[in-house]
């Protein structure tokens, strides 16, 4: 039996067991990607699995191959490095990734010199695991050695895989310029890690402590993102409103950001609840570029779940918080992420869940059933004793009722106006564009005379749970 008490504080390894394969000493760890000469360039194609964290730093690592004289490509086919950019939160996206590794060793056995890497939040989790189960695999490395991708690429030509694991509590990557997709939204990485562990989480042991980019720094890449034709800036952070980089919290990083000339519009995800400060609420009521629309995890509406997750408010004071917001922003949309049939999750804790879920009303959600993982303080300390038929019932209840609300909420709009800032073509209809409301919802209208990075006023006179569709008024 599982002790259930108490939990570790959390010491994150910084430096790698030696062993004979070739690993990044913690002296290569910050030498800028220009200083590594290239024996050759290379075409490199980045996979990227997960959130928006891996998207930002799939942009981040195309950067410093370019620095490097590397050149990105966006056919695979046309590639001889594969970098798989992967996610640790679930095992089904570990799943996924080894199911994507088998299928390109079909390829590397055609092509000899063809590289593969294993980058980001699974390589730092199963470390020595994943050679084992990949051994083909070239590349295994982390989160914070990004760095080291131009030297890796060079140092592979010997037949050894390269692993670069270390956590390096100084690595934020301020002075890189990612590589991003043409389009209206920009991705910026405001702060790397956590020091929150909840304890169903992988994050921190694979992401390591907070560490927040200096606002001035952030301001600057904002204008530069202006510069570049972005329109809207989407902030990013593990526990993204937790961001204070020793003179300035996040309410202020907001303020900044929207004051700079030529955005359009400031979101940010993924904020964690005890950390809604007067600060941040303030800057969402007040400044009218930042969007009033909030992702608030809640994981369970039970307080009990809620200590064992370690989630460090009650479910009464998160329920305060959105009668809070409400009535400063009454316009706000919420969204949300729940977690079911987690440790000890007995069906009365469930049903304040479910009943939460009803009183609040959020616009959508993410819900996931509990899986255990190994590595976090829940698998080590608590015991996963929710059957399985259990979880997925009490996940099927409360996906039909968000789609129910979000349903509901969406059919208050028709016969309302609402600004959408326009981003392409609808995936269905090219004559059609799509485009966000201020509050995120998805918006489908004809193209008319509007452009791309356009915010236009559409009329709503239809809705489903998950698109307003309308005409440009």
């Amino acid at each position: 039996m599982k002790q259930k008490s108490e939990f570790p504080i959390y010491k994150p390894e910084y430096q790698d067991h030696a062993d004979s394969r070739l690993i990044a000493q913690p002296s290569d760890m910050r030498m800028g990607a220009t200083k590594i000469k290239n024996r050759m360039a290379r075409k490199v194609f980045i996979e990227t699995y997960g959130c928006q964290m891996n998207a930002s730093d799939s942009e981040l690592m195309a950067g410093i191959l370019t620095q490097s004289g590397h050149q990105t490509v966006t056919d695979i086919e046309d590639a001889d490095v594969i970098l798989l950019n992967t996610c640790a939160i679930r095992e089904n996206a570990e799943t996924k990734v080894i199911n994507r590794l088998e299928h390109l060793n079909h390829r590397k056995r055609r092509e000899s010199n063809l590289v593969i890497g294993v980058c980001g939040c699974m390589a730092q989790h199963l470390r020595d695991k994943l050679l084992e189960a990949a051994p083909y695999v070239d590349i295994v490395m982390g989160p914070d050695a990004y760095r080291n991708l131009p030297m890796a690429l060079n140092a592979v030509v010997s037949g050894d895989p390269y692993l670069g694991l270390q956590l390096d509590k100084g690595e934020d990557y301020a002075d890189i310029s990612p590589i991003r997709k043409e389009g209206i939204r920009a991705w910026l990485t405001i702060q790397r890690g956590c020091d929150k562990m909840c304890t169903f989480c992988i994050v921190p042991f694979v992401r390591g402590r907070e560490r927040s980019i200096p606002l001035n720094i952030l301001k600057d890449d904002v204008e530069r993102l202006v510069d570049e034709g972005f329109k809207e800036i989407v902030l990013l952070g593990q526990t993204v409103n937790s961001y204070h980089d020793g003179k300035h919290d996040f309410g202020e990083l907001l303020w900044s950001i929207a004051e700079v000339e030529g955005i359009e519009r400031v979101r940010f995800t993924s904020p964690h609840p005890a950390d809604a400060t007067e600060s941040m609420i303030d800057a969402m009521e007040n400044s009218p570029k930042v969007c009033k629309q909030l992702h608030l995890p809640l994981q369970s509406g039970s307080t009990p779940v809620l200590e064992r997750m370690r989630r460090t408010y009650t479910a009464e004071e998160y329920r305060k918080l959105v009668q809070k917001l409400r009535e400063r922003i009454p316009q706000i949309a919420l969204s949300t992420d729940v977690i079911v049939g987690f440790c000890g999750e007995t069906e009365e804790d469930f049903d304040k869940t479910h009943t939460l879920m009803e009183e609040i009303r959020f616009d959508s959600a993410f819900m996931f059933k509990y899986s255990d993982r190994d590595g976090t303080l829940a698998n080590k300390m608590l015991d996963d004793d929710v059957p399985e038929p259990e979880k997925s019932r009490r996940l099927n209840e409360i996906i039909t009722l968000q789609e129910h609300i979000s349903a509901e909420i969406n059919q208050t709009k028709v016969g309302t106006t609402v600004p959408v800032l326009v981003e392409g073509n609808s995936r269905r209809d090219n004559e059609q564009y799509h485009g966000k409301s201020d509050t995120f919802k998805s918006t489908v209208f004809p193209k008319e005379n509007a452009q791309i990075g356009d915010i236009v006023n559409v009329e709503i006179h239809s809705a489903t749970a998950h698109t307003l569709i309308g005409q440009i008024s």
